[in-house]
């Protein structure tokens, strides 16, 4: 499957110049799904030196110009959904129908960023002298490092790619080795849409080594990485000796609050909707359930009942609507995981354990917990799977407290009928992001980032583009 691409550098595709490979498992039945290129130190400096050529020609690519090649992507992602969809639930594991719906989200970042190229605007300040002037304009920053994760590899890298190319900057992009095939589509179609050779680079391989290679060089400067804290902090430090941009998306441990005034039914929709996608494994997934207490019981039943009801299997089958973890180890993870609460003293109201008639792939049944304390394991780990905690609250304030009392701030959930709480709940919530009666956060036209130890920066919505711009300010004598 990977044999017409490889090492996408100065607008080629080529082999590792040692020709070596690593093998892509498909989660649903474990079978090799083909062998992609695996860079080498040598290919990582061609990529480098490629980048540095690309932007000295995309930074001086009119906005209009860049707008119209990025949109031109967008269009085309759409055009190859059903290709692009089924790269992702091969590699991913989730359902097809999640795959479609990532690559409509992917080309709406690039549509979104095609838009925002245009809309750079300087400022001009009065001055305080009668003959100078005061600019400020933005610059591209320069070569970019952007390192992918696995869990949504087109979302993730559409991000970092298009907001890229609308600031002028050239990108390196580095996929999971877990889900190479669909990046590399990805920047396929950049190539069929006229970006120059050299403005996008992609480097398939060994995610740490790639890495510290690419942050160690003078050549980058600006490092986008979505990725666990624990990598984030690494990568921050390595950045620092560069004094390099970055911008981080890190772990998420998002609490749901269902206050009795919701409407419990759709509370139920909302959870399973913003829980079970992708399996869990999602930055922003749901991790711990807050029920107001004489409410819990219906909402707890409710969401069983409505969990018991999803198909687990291959993400292929149109019908599925769960699919396999992604790796053996995520799966190893989760059972580990599940042992651990129940040995605390949580009781399991459904699943924990992996499904009967599956004899291949990394199949876990979603798992409900009661009887949950906040200070179990699965309260401050997060679980990245389909793992679910209940407890009550009794009050406003307790719930708040209780919520915040993390540190990890990216995502939270809020279902409330009253205005009052909807907005003193979202204001009061230390994320970066806050979800009330709706399972969306991640839009392209929102500001998507967290706070505390999940990182900094933002993605998507006006603001991004800053993040890939350098501000420069020229007071301008009128008189020489």
């Amino acid at each position: 499957m990977y044999e017409k691409f490889g090492q996408f550098i100065n607008g080629k595709w080529q082999q590792s110049s040692d020709k070596a490979t690593y093998e892509v498992i498909n989660p649903a039945n474990e079978e090799v799904l083909g062998k992609a290129s695996k860079a080498t130190p040598k290919d990582v400096d061609a990529a480098l030196r490629s980048a540095a050529k690309g932007l000295e020609v995309w930074k001086k690519t009119s906005p209009w110009q860049r707008s119209y090649t990025i949109r031109k992507i967008a269009d085309k992602m759409r055009e190859k959904q059903d290709v692009l969809a089924k790269w992702m639930t091969l590699e991913v594991g989730k359902p097809l129908v999640e795959a479609k719906g990532e690559i409509n989200g992917a080309a709406d970042i690039f549509e979104w960023n095609a838009e925002e190229t245009k809309r750079i605007y300087g400022q001009t300040v009065e001055s305080r002298f009668e003959n100078t002037r005061v600019h400020v304009y933005y610059q591209p920053v320069g070569v970019v490092a952007a390192l992918s994760p696995w869990n949504f590899p087109a979302v993730l890298s559409a991000r970092k790619i298009s907001t890229a190319l609308a600031a002028g900057c050239s990108v390196i992009i580095k996929p999971d080795v877990i889900t190479p095939g669909v990046v590399m589509e990805m920047v396929d179609i950049c190539r069929e849409c006229g970006v120059p050779p050299g403005v996008v680079n992609l480097l398939s391989g060994d995610p740490p080594s790639i890495a510290q290679q690419l942050i160690a060089s003078d050549i980058v400067k600006k490092i986008s990485i979505t990725g666990s804290s624990r990598v984030g902090k690494l990568i921050l430090k390595q950045a620092a000796d560069k004094v390099q941009r970055v911008t981080m998306e890190l772990s998420g441990h998002s609490p749901f609050i269902v206050f009795d005034d919701a409407d419990i039914k759709k509370a139920a929709e909302m959870a399973i909707a913003a829980k079970f996608r992708n399996n869990g494994q999602v930055c922003i997934s749901p991790n711990r359930f807050y029920i107001q207490e004489n409410k819990k019981d219906e909402f707890v039943n409710l969401f069983v009942e409505k969990t018991n009801k999803l198909k687990i299997g291959d993400g292929m089958d149109p019908s599925v609507q769960l699919g396999p973890l992604t790796t053996k180890k995520r799966l190893n993870e989760i059972e580990e995981l599940v042992e651990t609460t129940k040995k605390e003293g949580a009781k399991v109201l459904t699943g924990g354990k992996r499904p009967q008639g599956f004899n291949k792939g990394f199949f876990y049944e979603p798992t409900v917990f009661d009887n949950v304390k906040d200070d179990y394991t699965i309260m401050k780990t997060e679980p990245f799977g389909p793992l679910v905690p209940m407890l009550s609250f009794k009050t406003f304030d307790e719930v708040i407290e209780r919520a915040n009392n993390h540190e990890l701030g990216l995502s939270s959930y809020i279902c409330t009928n009253s205005m009052e709480k909807a907005h003193k709940a979202s204001e009061l919530m230390e994320t970066g992001t806050v979800a009330v009666n709706t399972p969306l956060v991640a839009i392209a036209e929102a500001p998507f980032g967290g706070i505390k130890q999940s990182g900094y920066g933002r993605e998507g919505g006006s603001m991004a583009i800053k993040d890939y711009l350098n501000i420069k300010y020229t007071h301008l004598g009128l008189k020489g």
